[in-house]
């Protein structure tokens, strides 16, 4: 990766994951934030996650090295000189992408992939008007990227398919698993998929089904068991023994009967009071940032354990 360059725009959460991904992948990181408060802050920050990474086994390399690769601009056009793919990861707000992209498109040579981390916001709401529009896409991140692989890949009408290609090929690089979204959708995949069980998961709880707890459960100790190494299709394909027609045959009916009866949940103020108040009851607000911290500690033991069962299987 020697002399490949990385321009990442926002040091928050998800722009100092972005950073780890590229520079432990051996890419030169130009990190970039209007905020030069938020700036002075990063590398700090990002040393902290390295050494977390280092201590489940998640990097090949000494943590200095891989953080020597990241270099603080405080100028944008400094940040985005002479980089293959610059990753956006501002507010979501649509008039301030349209404003950045406006200035990326100018300042960035024109084989420059931009891409931006956006969770909900479709590539041809803020890139339309650009003179580059065609090497523009989303390549939306799961918080944060830097343990959770996956990245969708979706471009606007507009976007060239060699500019999907080119994206692929190096979120792939970075280690990265990226797939991509054949069109424009609100929300992508990932959040399309997590937004119905989380529907039904509230609805669930707003009728008084079960407790707040006890659906976690459900989710944690149930599903998310075979989820966590398989994804849905590949689940009924092995549930029934003659696979996905077999297990169509034998179930569709009742999901048939359950989508009819289904209650969709309306994100009512009190239910979500209610819901507030149970959690908070289990961890007080102040402990939030702890307990996150708890969660990236299990998600590097997660992905330090699939690495070596993978490991053992080539082997």
């Amino acid at each position: 990766m020697a002399n490949r360059r990385i321009a990442v725009i926002g040091s928050g959460r998800i722009g100092r994951a972005w950073s780890i991904v590229f520079a432990r992948a051996g890419f030169d990181v130009h990190l970039h934030d209007a905020d030069l408060a938020m700036l002075d802050g990063a590398l700090p920050a990002i040393s902290e996650s390295v050494r977390d990474l280092a201590e489940f086994g998640l990097i090949e390399e000494d943590v200095a090295a891989i953080v020597a690769r990241i270099t603080p601009c405080a100028s944008l056009a400094d940040a985005v000189r002479d980089v293959e793919l610059v990753q956006e990861n501002i507010a979501e707000i649509v008039e301030a992408k349209r404003a950045l992209f406006t200035e990326l498109d100018r300042l960035t040579q024109p084989d420059t992939l931009l891409s931006s981390s956006t969770s909900g916001l479709p590539a041809s709401t803020f890139t339309e008007g650009l003179h580059g529009r065609a090497r523009c896409l989303v390549g939306h991140p799961v918080n944060p990227p830097s343990l959770v692989p996956l990245v969708e890949l979706c471009g606007a009408p507009w976007t060239a398919r060699e500019t999907l290609e080119r994206a692929r090929t190096l979120y792939e690089e970075a280690g990265q698993k990226p797939v991509t979204v054949n069109r424009e959708i609100a929300g992508f995949l990932l959040n399309r998929l997590q937004g119905a069980v989380l529907d039904e998961a509230m609805s669930l709880y707003e009728q008084g089904y079960a407790s707040a707890a006890d659906l976690d459960t459900v989710m944690r100790d149930g599903l998310a068991m075979r989820w966590s190494f398989m994804g849905p299709f590949e689940t009924i394909d092995l549930n029934a023994p003659g696979g996905v027609q077999d297990y169509a045959d034998r179930y569709g009916g009742t999901y048939r009967s359950i989508a009819a009866e289904r209650v969709p949940f309306g994100w009512s103020a009190d239910t979500i009071a209610k819901l507030d108040a149970e959690r908070r009851a289990v961890l007080d607000r102040g402990d939030i940032e702890t307990r996150s911290r708890w969660r990236d500690r299990r998600l590097m033991a997660l992905l330090a354990h699939r690495r070596a069962i993978a490991k053992k299987e080539q082997d």
